[in-house]
């Protein structure tokens, strides 16, 4: 039998090999339960095997049925009709990461309403914006006493040079 391996490295994630690979494989952007199911159920692997006990194999296997999904109804992939070809696609990690990137400056580049909300920091798919869309973009307050204290630091270090 083959050795236990701590890390296990599929579509350039490192993956724990102490969790079953159904779960282990969510780890990987792009991936989710559903499709991750699909993987396993398309690549003949149990999906309670740890993914440390795989086989070189069998990793190879899942790594080419994340390339190359034919067994898995398009409705699970993350990109159908794709706006440059037409085709139906799933993509995982940086190609996910770079189309995202790419469609929301096509977006901006024709100055439409997402686009241009994109552009402004808003929200883009309808909510209020009167207060839950400003989770992590307030600058936040300084009390009189921190600004005089930062101040005072600014013409102490201002004296020295």
């Amino acid at each position: 039998m083959a050795e236990f391996k701590e890390l296990i490295r599929i579509s350039s994630a490192d993956i724990s090999g102490k969790k079953p690979i159904y779960q282990a494989l969510r780890k990987i952007k792009g991936i989710s339960f559903m499709m991750a199911n699909a993987i396993c159920t398309s690549a003949n692997i149990e999906k309670n095997k740890k993914a440390g006990d795989l086989s070189d194999q069998e990793v190879a296997k899942i790594e080419d049925v994340i390339k190359n999904p034919k067994d898995i109804p398009n409705w699970l992939f993350n990109r159908r009709k794709d706006y440059d070809d037409g085709l139906d696609k799933h993509l995982v990690t940086t190609g996910l990461n770079f189309t995202k990137e790419f469609d929301i400056k096509r977006l901006q580049k024709a100055k439409t309403y997402r686009g241009l909300r994109h552009a402004w920091g808003l929200p883009v798919r309808g909510q209020k914006t009167r207060s839950h869309f400003r989770k992590g973009k307030s600058i936040g307050v300084v009390k009189k006493t921190a600004k005089m204290a930062q101040v005072k630091e600014t013409k102490d270090k201002g004296d020295k040079k």
